[in-house]
């Protein structure tokens, strides 16, 4: 083992700092099936009134469907349930208000109104009302692409038996599932060897077509972890270790040609919890989303949390309901090692550095993973 040289940096300053260096990626025009979830990159105005035409003149009545074309000087529809037949004609209601049952050109969208404003996230009903409206393709800004890669010549693919001294490389599948949900297309590298020049190698190819880099392991201070120095020779290292349990190794480099990488740790639930904390909200801004975070709830604590000295902590926590309330109880042991406690979490409460704590009945801001 060697000391680190990086200073620990505050959890929330280091957070900062990856957005501050994060872009927004260039707009792409797509066809229109293949947007859903995407962020729009352009405000969206109608070329044409919507709808288009009346819907239904004096003394007189034509038959039309539901959501028919009503004949021009036509301004009130009357259902057929309501209607008596009378030879070549129909006696209507006596009493009937013009305007009724029917939609005037203009009446959902005026021409020229902005309709979808860029930032907002498409899904069916925008999606939709483009279509209403003709556009066949719409400006989006572009998916990252992201080489995912785990370290560590002790890992083995899943499905087969550890070895003496040997695990099972989970992290790659849980980071590929985070991964994707956080809107990133995802280039698997596999086990990277503990040897610098093929890791090397291996980094700078991914790195010809991928946006970012982001590794699993490798990150600490061991002989054999080889990321932080491999970065360090491709680009900047930013950070290197935060005050933040867990996740102390968490490592950001920027790189040539606007490029990027994440050196997560290899503790299963240090690196999800870093990614949440640091690597979801990049991503996020990279497709142009205005809503970086994920969304806060008020809850009780139903139990006492102490805090973790000089580091920010995030404990996994279940939230059930009392009342109005939601109430949050921890998932048991926090070891960094101990997937099951992320595993059915619906949100990571933040426990400030510190020797407060937070005690039972506080009502804290928690970020919310999956509603009960």
């Amino acid at each position: 083992m060697r000391a680190s040289t990086y200073p620990l940096v505050d959890a929330d300053e280091a957070a900062a700092l990856v957005l501050e260096r994060t872009p927004v990626l260039p707009a792409e025009r797509v066809a229109l099936g293949e947007v859903v979830g995407r962020v729009l990159a352009e405000d969206i105005r109608a070329p044409a009134e919507l709808p288009a035409f009346p819907a239904v003149e004096l003394g007189m009545a034509a038959r039309i469907l539901t959501g028919g074309v009503i004949p021009d000087g036509a301004d009130t529809v009357v259902m057929v349930e309501d209607i008596q037949p009378a030879g070549d004609g129909v006696t209507v209601p006596a009493v009937l208000v013009p305007g009724t049952k029917l939609h005037r050109p203009g009446a959902d969208v005026r021409a020229g109104e902005l309709v979808l404003t860029a930032g907002i996230q498409l899904g069916p009903a925008e999606i939709g009302l483009a279509a209403a409206l003709g556009f066949a393709t719409l400006s989006v800004y572009r998916r990252p692409s992201v080489a995912l890669m785990s370290t560590g010549d002790e890992l083995v693919e899943v499905g087969r038996q550890p070895g003496r001294g040997q695990i099972t490389d989970s992290n790659r599948w849980a980071l590929l599932a985070a991964l994707r949900e956080a809107g990133a297309e995802v280039r698997i590298l596999g086990i990277a060897p503990d040897e610098p020049d093929a890791l090397r190698r291996l980094v700078v190819d991914a790195l010809q077509d991928a946006d970012a880099l982001v590794t699993s392991g490798g990150v600490s201070v061991g002989t054999h972890d080889l990321v932080k120095p491999l970065l360090e020779s491709l680009g900047t290292v930013h950070i290197g270790r935060v005050k933040l349990k867990p996740g102390k190794p968490f490592t950001f480099a920027t790189l040539p040609q606007g490029k990027f990488a994440f050196g997560l740790p290899g503790f299963p639930v240090s690196s999800l919890v870093t990614f949440e904390v640091f690597v979801r909200p990049a991503l996020r801004k990279l497709q142009g989303f205005t809503r970086l975070q994920r969304p806060t709830l008020a809850v009780r604590m139903g139990y006492d949390a102490r805090a973790a000295g000089d580091r920010t902590e995030y404990q996994r926590v279940t939230l059930r309901r009392e009342g109005a309330e939601l109430v949050a109880q921890t998932t048991g042991s926090q070891s960094s090692s101990r997937l099951l406690s992320l595993a059915g979490a619906h949100a990571l409460v933040r426990i400030a550095p510190g020797d407060q704590g937070i005690k039972a009945g506080t009502i804290v801001d928690a970020m919310i993973l999956a509603l009960p």
